[in-house]
């Protein structure tokens, strides 16, 4: 008798444009479906992933429809998840978050998968996530119902994305034990903003690119444009001569903020990436040399989607807010790759662990009943 093909078959949580399912199926794991509230990831997700997507909230969405969403032939469920970070954002430093709606969706995505029992869990988040009391509940209850965790925090120049940004990374296996890849590249091997972005045609702030209309542009204002034509790769609004300087940087205050009116620099990874990244006064948003802040296009590259990637229907809109956002709250494709490599060679090694789907379902039925994550979070 042939033994049936080892199929691994994710279902992708707060899916977003698709960052997160690109990855896994780079790395060959099929991709069942993607789950997310915003109407605005519908199209990037089916053109890119040409996988169904769901528009939903995450909370209203019911056990037994997720288990139904996972082909009948996948020997190794996977349901992976990047809950919104905004409130373990290192920009909301000192600020009480605990109380805002996204909080929660960490249970919810601990009732799904009490609720299906997938082989195989992963999640990403930024890294403060981790001394969060939800997260830690969030682990302790899948090591409760059986499954071997492992959560660390992944340098995302090591797995080859070419910006210095950190991500936790979760992954939890019913099969065996399980670790988050550490990544293989090193120092001088980590990509560049020089090899990501180099090769686009050059613009001039507020132009858009005729054969790509994400290689777009924002305009600066007079002030700014005299202020990024002083500013150097890598240097800070401290280059620039005293009557361009900012109310706030002459303040004591404002001093130590030299991330922000910057460049950067050609052959070192980015800074982290972030939903504002096309304009010059949030960050190190400069381009290294053409007068302006990075475009769409170039944020995209940097985050390691492909430069193809389609974040928009051909007759929607380009707008620099709503892409900017979809763009940055994405997962670096290419730590996705990383962690479903991971995926995938640890589901060959224990494919033989994996039980079978009777005994899945009743013991996703007991529980269901003994854990609910929100009544431990207090």
């Amino acid at each position: 008798m042939t033994a049936r093909p080892l199929m691994i078959s994710a279902v992708d949580l707060f899916c977003g444009v698709g960052g997160l399912s690109y990855g896994l199926r780079e790395a060959g794991v099929h991709i069942a479906a993607g789950i997310d509230i915003d109407a605005a990831c519908a199209y990037p997700f089916r053109t890119n992933i040409r996988a169904p997507f769901h528009q939903q909230d995450i909370r209203h969405v019911e056990a037994a429809d997720l288990a139904a969403m996972w082909p009948a032939k996948a020997r190794i469920r996977v349901l992976a998840g990047c809950a919104p970070c905004q409130p373990f954002s290192s920009y909301r430093r000192g600020v009480d978050t605990s109380k805002e709606p996204a909080w929660p969706l960490v249970d919810e995505m601990f009732r799904l998968i009490a609720g299906t029992l997938p082989e195989v869990v992963t999640m990403e988040n930024v890294t403060r996530i981790g001394s969060a009391s939800v997260f830690r509940n969030f682990v302790t209850g899948l090591q409760e119902l059986g499954y071997h965790v492992d959560a660390q925090s992944c340098y995302c120049p090591a797995h080859g994305v070419p910006q210095h940004r950190r991500r936790m990374v979760l992954l939890g296996s019913r099969l065996g034990e399980i670790t988050v890849p550490k990544g293989t590249l090193g120092p001088e091997e980590y990509p560049t903003v020089r090899q990501a972005i180099h090769a686009l045609s050059p613009i001039a702030h507020g132009e858009t690119d005729p054969l790509d209309r994400l290689h777009k542009s924002r305009s600066l204002s007079t002030t700014n444009l005299k202020r990024i034509k002083r500013s150097k790769p890598g240097g800070t609004w401290e280059d620039w001569p005293e009557e361009l300087r900012s109310a706030c940087h002459r303040k004591a205050s404002g001093s130590t903020f030299r991330n922000v009116y910057a460049r950067m620099v050609w052959d070192e990874p980015s800074p982290t990436i972030t939903t504002m990244a096309y304009n010059f006064g949030t960050g190190r948003f400069g381009h290294p040399e053409q007068d302006r802040a990075l475009t769409l296009r170039e944020a995209a590259n940097l985050q390691s989607f492909p430069p193809d990637y389609e974040f928009v229907a051909p007759d929607g809109p380009v707008q620099f807010a709503p892409l900017g956002r979809l763009i940055g709250n994405a997962v670096p494709p290419r730590l996705a790759e990383a962690v479903g490599r991971t995926i995938v060679d640890h589901a060959k090694a224990t494919a033989g662990n994996s039980t079978n789907t009777a005994v899945t379902r009743q013991a996703s039925r007991r529980s269901k009943q003994r854990v609910r994550p929100r009544e431990r979070n207090g």
